[in-house]
């Protein structure tokens, strides 16, 4: 018998030449004893449909648990002629041997909420409508920390999961140990257990979801491969698609959901989509009887990088290791197929599961599971619609969590697909969360996956930046920030300034953590400050941060933005989508700027920006040459930016505007010299005035800096009297030489985007997908003065905007102070008198007012309006951070200079 003692101590190792091989092993049957535990919808009949339709309104590729999730949920939406097509059976891919695990806390709000959906789908819903019986099995779920930092992560997840009415609880070794007798606690600091966890089978779960879709008039086509994704160009000039063809004959449809999994590469090109994933050997075994183990809740022990899924009266042990197999040629043909299990690599769960579970040390192991999963290169999903071909959706790259996120990332699909855009929060899988520049980079993909795999079980910490994929979008100013002591982050490719140390802090190139014979890096100061930020208190240079972000509001500072977004609306028709895409009325004057929100049809904000009115120029990146009059520089948030051009050119497609944008993101670099003395500063380099009656705010101009041409805008990000200086790559270090230069005797200092986030927050200004998101309006996040909503101009989501406004506003945003002892880092819990009524969505320093700062969202515990009389009724206001309380006390706008003087450069 083999089993994990064997292994740990060296005896399996006789064993393993005959596990080593990769070919894949053919199950007939796979019931206990053969691979996974529980029935498979696997038949030995093979039968291509005698016929299929010949048009749908949506096709969905792929019969595993996000297509079929996003089947049903379109029928829920009233799509009627939606049809599945799956080259085998339902779940012959991943799905079939997925562990099945479903957690209910995250530390994201996101999907805390898709859980939320997706466990009362799996418990209520689908047995409901079907009377099927859906696979749920609810037998809690304990988190294991054996750290203070683990506890402390998983105390933040408690607090979170309140605000969304998870129950959850933290015990001590003692108390775990009663509700788990088999696990050794020596070690263990704490755990979190949350009653509301479970387990769902696969193939009870799809069969569920089919069946109940089918019921609605949905079509499910087994053994049908699709050969094909067929698309046209329009009128336009877009390429849009038009529906697949597959072994029998063509389907006609308008819109194709890729759903394929670890073979949606293979769709992808076949429609001329890049699909950034990588196909990954995942791997567990099942026990034989452990008597006592039956009923107990499922562990996670993160620390050892280990699962224990209860599964009956034995145990499914499996996890993430550092050194995963990749699959480097993905065969098309693998329907319900394994690999061989390499024991080398799975020998690194076993110290860890034996140690948690003593009593494995001398159980049996009855199977082995090794299929193959689909990893992405930040450990989510890639979903919504394809930058490349309209009408094209991705729904694949679960990361081994497509059985746990289908139900509600398939609701969520559904609505895209019908509605244009997902009811929550889904930027963070929206593949234009990626640039093209980062999904073509083979390279990049395969490092940042195998970093994302290798650290999934690592504590999420705020501050945290990866070391794979690094230093593939470089600004012109980076060598010279590099060698003054920047410390980068990573944006959408982008290295960016985060703070500076006394020393250079270079990225070095990826080693694989030392795994597959790369040399570990040695001597990595930069890994070393990531290291420090290893907290969820302050790191250890809180106090540089502070103090650049101080520099900025007693002399000036120049931030490094080049990372910036840089686009330009120009043709015949760029008034007119301007009117329609701008929240804010942009019908002025060449020279003027506007901050604006960009909103969908529901009112929600997908991008915040600046928009200049310019008019034709010389043909230089900073002016450039173009036809029909007027045109608009838009310069957006990096982070943000590839999401933001996506956006805006579908709606110039779809409303079929003359009109186009000419991206200069990468030609130019961006600086921002912000504080009491920048205009001093600058006054010294350039030969125009920039008084506040030569120069106001919210303008620009075209002008020369030490010899160089660039276009200034009178802006601030930060709440000071400053200016953004927009400068060709070619002048861009000799730009900033001078900057800085001439700023030595006024106590110029560099700051990076750490400090932009305090001065940010402690102004009150948002930063996207932070306190603002496609979830909010902009009458829920204090913008309402960004919508032109007295012009009798028409603008996309102004109706909505209208409707919330004359109903009143659900949630509504508020700025909270505490005790500047106490780190506010965002997700915390807010209580009004008592009862949770949000969360933080930001938390900082806030470095003037020396206090700990949050932003967030507040609603109506009971359900009714949140108006602003509303919010000051309540003098309760308490923040839970980690579980415990502290008062905090609430504005509807920030304290910090609140009549703007500072902006006007009027200080007091």
């Amino acid at each position: 018998m083999l089993s994990l003692k064997s292994l740990r101590h060296g005896f399996g190792l006789q064993m393993r030449r005959g596990f080593r091989y990769s070919s894949p092993i053919r199950y007939e049957s796979t019931g206990p004893g053969k691979g996974v535990t529980y029935e498979t919808l696997q038949t030995k009949e093979k039968k291509i449909p005698d016929s299929i339709p010949s048009e749908a309104d949506v096709v969905v590729i792929g019969g595993g648990s996000l297509g079929c999730s996003t089947l049903y949920h379109l029928t829920k939406l009233g799509v009627k002629n939606a049809v599945l097509v799956e080259r085998d059976c339902l779940t012959s891919g991943t799905t079939w041997h997925s562990a099945g695990l479903v957690w209910s806390l995250r530390p994201s709000d996101t999907e805390v909420n898709l859980l939320n959906y997706c466990r009362d789908l799996m418990a209520n819903i689908i047995t409901e409508e079907t009377g099927m019986h859906s696979g749920w099995t609810n037998n809690g779920g304990l988190f294991i920390a054996s750290r203070k930092e683990r506890l402390d992560e998983y105390k933040r997840m408690m607090s979170l999961g309140k605000a969304f009415g998870v129950e959850s609880e933290v015990l001590g070794p003692t108390e775990t140990k009663k509700l788990y007798p088999l696990m050794n606690v020596d070690d263990v600091y704490g755990s979190l257990y949350s009653p509301s966890d479970g387990t769902i089978d696969p193939a009870s779960w799809c069969s569920a979801l089919a069946r109940a879709a089918t019921n609605n008039g949905a079509r499910v086509l087994e053994h049908l491969p699709v050969t094909d994704v067929l698309s046209e160009t329009d009128a336009y000039g877009t390429r849009r698609v038009v529906g697949v063809r597959t072994a029998v004959g063509t389907i006609r449809a308008p819109c194709v959901v890729n759903c394929a999994g670890v073979w949606a590469p293979f769709i992808g090109a076949m429609a001329g989509v890049t699909v950034p994933l990588i196909a990954l050997r995942h791997a567990y075994v099942v026990t034989e009887t452990i008597p006592g183990v039956s009923g107990m809740p499922n562990v996670r022990d993160h620390d050892a990088s280990v699962y224990l899924r209860v599964i009956g009266d034995a145990l499914q042990v499996g996890g993430y290791e550092p050194n995963p197999v990749f699959w480097e040629k993905v065969v098309e043909d693998f329907a319900f197929s394994l690999f061989d299990l390499d024991w080398d690599v799975f020998s690194f769960h076993i110290g860890g599961s034996v140690n948690r579970v003593p009593v494995l040390e001398r159980t049996g192991v009855r199977s082995t599971v090794c299929g193959p999963e689909s990893f992405t290169a930040d450990h989510k999903p890639l979903m919504g619609e394809s930058p490349e071909l309209r009408g094209f959706y991705l729904g694949c790259g679960f990361n081994s969590s497509g059985l746990m996120l289908g139900g509600g990332c398939g609701q969520q699909l559904a609505q895209w697909c019908v509605r244009g855009r997902p009811e929550m929060d889904m930027y963070g899988y929206d593949i234009r969360r990626f640039a093209p520049s980062q999904t073509s980079d083979g390279p990049w993909v395969r490092q940042r996956s195998h970093e994302s795999y290798a650290k999934n079980y690592s504590i999420v910490f705020p501050y945290d930046e990866p070391l794979g994929g690094r230093n593939l979008r470089r600004d012109a100013l980076w060598s010279r920030l590099r060698d003054r002591g920047c410390v980068y982050q990573e944006r959408q490719g982008w290295e960016r300034p985060g703070w500076f140390a006394a020393q250079p802090q270079p990225v070095m190139d990826y080693d694989y953590y030392g795994n597959y014979g790369v040399k570990p890096n040695e001597d990595y100061s930069y890994k070393q400050r990531l290291d420090d930020e290893y907290t969820f208190g302050f790191p250890p240079h809180h106090a540089d941060i502070v103090s650049a972000s101080m520099a900025c509001r007693t002399r000036v500072a120049v931030f490094n933005m080049s990372y910036f977004g840089k686009l330009y609306l120009v043709g015949p028709d760029a008034g007119k989508a301007a009117d329609w895409l701008f929240t804010a009325d942009v019908r002025r004057a060449a020279g003027s700027t506007v901050y604006t929100c960009l909103c969908n049809a529901t009112g929600g904000v997908e991008s915040d920006l600046t928009v200049s009115v310019v008019e034709p120029g010389e043909g230089r990146v900073i002016d450039p040459a173009f036809r029909g009059g007027t045109g608009y520089y838009l310069a957006v948030g990096g982070g943000n930016a590839f999401h933001t051009k996506s956006f805006i050119k579908n709606v110039l497609q779809d409303r079929g505007f003359d009109c186009g944008i000419i991206d200069h993101s990468e030609d130019m670099a961006m600086l921002s010299a912000q504080g009491p003395r920048s205009r001093e500063l600058l006054s010294r380099l350039v030969d125009i005035p920039l008084d506040n009656d030569s120069f106001p705010f919210s303008t620009h101009r075209v002008a020369k800096l030490a010899g160089h041409w660039l276009r200034m805008l009178r802006l601030t990000f930060v709440g000071e009297l400053g200016w953004e200086l927009h400068i060709p790559n070619e002048s861009a270090v000799a730009v900033y030489d001078a900057v800085i230069e001439a700023g030595r005797d006024l106590g110029i200092r560099d700051a990076g985007y750490r400090s932009i986030d305090q001065l940010s927050l402690e102004k009150g200004y948002r930063h996207w997908h932070a306190d603002l998101r496609p979830d909010d309006t902009p009458l829920e996040a204090g913008l309402a003065f960004t919508c032109k909503m007295k012009e009798d101009v028409a603008f996309l989501g102004r109706d909505s905007i209208a409707e919330q406004r004359a109903r009143g506003l659900g949630k509504r945003i508020a700025c909270f102070l505490m005790d500047p002892a106490v780190p506010l880092l965002g997700l915390e819990l807010l209580l009004r008198d008592g009862r949770p009524a949000g969360y933080l969505r930001r938390g900082e320093f806030a470095p003037h007012l020396g206090v700990s700062m949050g932003w967030g969202y507040v609603w109506n515990p009971n359900g009714g309006n949140v108006s602003v009389k509303w919010l000051k009724e309540s003098k309760d206001y308490c923040i839970e951070r980690m579980g415990e309380r502290y008062q905090t006390t609430m504005y509807t706008k920030s304290p910090f200079d609140p009549d703007n003087k500072r902006i006007q450069g009027i200080y007091e």
